[in-house]
């Protein structure tokens, strides 16, 4: 299985009017490079003992000193400063800075001519043209399944907005209901108030009328017993009346 990644770098030196294309293929272990102007190329393949002996130099682990090349190598930092000069033999020497612990530190890696400067420069148009091929894909079907997401995010929002809608009515509805059922049960019990008021007054009536009545009779009681007793009375006087004419006279003294 094939873990190599693949990167590609148009890296702008301001030292050179021209951008320079630097292409990296990364292994666990190991990295080869490649790099043209257009016109000429140069390449690099750093084995696993020189990575090694570098990332052990720099007290570093294979994978880190790796993953820290691919990074700058990968894609253009704007805090460092890459060079690309003349080395002895017709080589050049390919540089970045980065900083590490608040230290300015550089890397440098030498770049031999290609054998075949056209074959590498070809090697990297190629990949750039399926990389943009690639890219466009993705473009095309991101922007399609964005599409998508939009028509469905705009039937969901109408949905939401019927549910909306349909939940309104039905509250509405439901209110209504509610309202008429309350009042009627309001009427209810003001009917029901009324009923006990009007029986409690009813009742209330006729406990007072009892009452005069009972009020009455003693009244009448009591009139009837004073004629009696004035009728004794009148009996006594007659009684006295007629005993006193019935008693007999005696003779006068001469």
């Amino acid at each position: 299985m094939d873990s190599a990644r693949h990167t590609c770098l148009k890296l702008q030196i301001p030292q050179n009017p021209h951008p320079f294309f630097i292409k990296g293929t990364w292994f666990p272990s190991h990295f080869n490079l490649s790099i043209t102007d257009g016109l000429d190329a140069w390449t690099c393949n750093a084995s696993e003992e020189e990575v090694k002996e570098r990332a052990s130099n720099w007290d570093q682990p294979t994978s880190e000193y790796i993953d820290l090349s691919e990074r700058y190598l990968g894609f253009q930092q704007p805090d460092s400063i890459y060079g690309f000069a003349d080395a002895a033999g017709g080589n050049k020497r390919l540089s970045w800075t980065f900083k590490k612990e608040g230290t300015k530190l550089e890397w440098r890696w030498k770049f031999k001519p290609a054998e075949d400067s056209k074959k590498i420069t070809a090697g990297i148009l190629d990949f750039l043209m399926d990389a943009n091929i690639r890219l466009s894909e993705e473009v095309v079907m991101k922007t399609k399944s964005n599409e998508k997401l939009k028509t469905e995010a705009e039937k969901c929002l109408a949905q939401s907005e019927k549910f909306q809608n349909e939940k309104a009515e039905f509250e509405t509805t439901i209110y209504s209901k509610f309202l008429g059922v309350l009042n009627s049960k309001k009427a209810k019990l003001r009917e029901m108030r009324e009923k006990m008021s009007n029986q409690e007054m009813n009742v209330k009536s006729e406990e007072e009328e009892e009452e005069h009545e009972g009020e009455s009779s003693d009244r009448t009681e009591t009139f009837e017993g004073d004629s009696e007793d004035d009728d004794v009375e009148e009996d006594t006087a007659t009684n006295v009346t007629s005993t006193s004419e019935n008693k007999p006279r005696g003779r006068k003294r001469k």
